[in-house]
């Protein structure tokens, strides 16, 4: 008679995490998180660029700076706008590195080399995004409908960019566990919860780019009210008031969609990102009422906009342990 453990030792496998099977896997995980956590940070100096109005610090010049490959910067705002690049440049080649880790390590079919590719389509787009604004000269105080247009395009897909990440980094740890589809019911819960994150970033871009270009001057809400909506008010601002409100309501969207999906899935990783995606979604409302409330402040645009990628992020981690078909228990 077998052993039990050599009988479940099939099962066993399928289910271990990707970093207990073998180095290159462990690697290629703790790379792709790693990946993650970069681009996050390089979106929040990118918000930094904008606060600090450095977007022209190397003129209308890319991928040169003022013209010169090489370039020695002479102002604050040209070293926040060359360093933006260089990170950007990184984080290019840290997408082409995971790619390649991607389909090295992991067979035909397998979701994190899928991920890789998506990951490294959207840092492209994103570089091509980037070089538009700066050759359109649609940075700085620009206000005109073509920046409108492209900062909502930039939000979105960064989003893809974190999504496809996520779920590379989430599968490649998991490694070879078998996925089962989601529920109908869950499945469109999650994707209406995923287009209301993406319909909120993207009034949040226009509304951030309004905080920019038109500080707000006024004290008190019928004042702000006021200055925002009156007969000389721009685009930007008369659009400032809807941000909010559409927030609140996708907010809780998103929460009762985390509630619910536990419901359809027995895997116990389900629970723990629900609860993730929950504590996220309070936080992102409480940094958003404190944003208004402050004016929108340069840091706290910052810190609002890292508790909405966590948000997302978190939906992200939500939707892929609901794929899971048994309980794996990822490092």
């Amino acid at each position: 008679m077998a052993h039990p453990r050599a009988m479940d030792s099939h099962a066993t496998t399928a289910l271990t995490p990707a970093h207990a099977s073998g180095d290159p896997q462990q690697r290629l995980t703790r790379f792709a998180w790693g990946v993650l956590g970069y681009t996050l940070f390089v979106v929040l100096f990118g918000a930094v660029v904008r606060i600090t109005g450095s977007g022209a610090g190397c003129g209308q010049h890319w991928p040169s700076c003022n013209g010169e490959l090489l370039h020695v910067p002479q102002t604050l705002h040209t070293v926040i706008e060359l360093t933006h690049r260089v990170t950007s440049g990184l984080l290019l080649i840290a997408s082409i590195t995971l790619l390649y880790g991607a389909f090295r390590v992991h067979p035909r079919g397998h979701s994190a080399r899928a991920a890789a590719v998506m990951a490294f389509a959207m840092t492209v787009v994103e570089a091509l995004i980037g070089a538009v604004l700066v050759l359109l000269r649609l940075v700085v105080n620009d206000a005109s409908f073509g920046r409108i247009l492209a900062l909502p395009l930039h939000l979105v897909s960064v989003s893809l960019l974190t999504a496809a990440l996520t779920w590379c980094a989430y599968f490649s740890m998991i490694g070879m566990s078998k996925l089962r589809p989601l529920p109908s019911t869950a499945r469109t819960l999650l994707l209406l919860a995923g287009i209301g994150i993406l319909l909120v970033s993207a009034t949040g871009a226009v509304t951030a780019l309004g905080d920019t270009v038109y500080p707000v001057k006024a004290s008190g809400l019928s004042a702000r009210l006021q200055e925002d909506q009156g007969a000389s008010a721009h685009l930007l601002q008369r659009m400032r008031g809807i941000h909010p409100f559409l927030a609140i309501a996708v907010a809780a969207f998103v929460a009762y969609t985390a509630l619910l999906i536990p419901g359809y899935c027995t895997n116990p990783h389900v629970k723990r990102a629900s609860l993730a995606l929950v504590v996220c979604v309070f936080l992102q409302v409480c940094a958003g009422a404190l944003n208004v409330w402050l004016s929108a402040p340069g840091p706290m645009q910052v810190l609002h906009l890292l508790l909405a990628n966590f948000t997302w992020i978190s939906l992200i981690l939500l939707a892929a342990a609901a794929r899971l078909q048994d309980s794996p228990s990822p490092a």
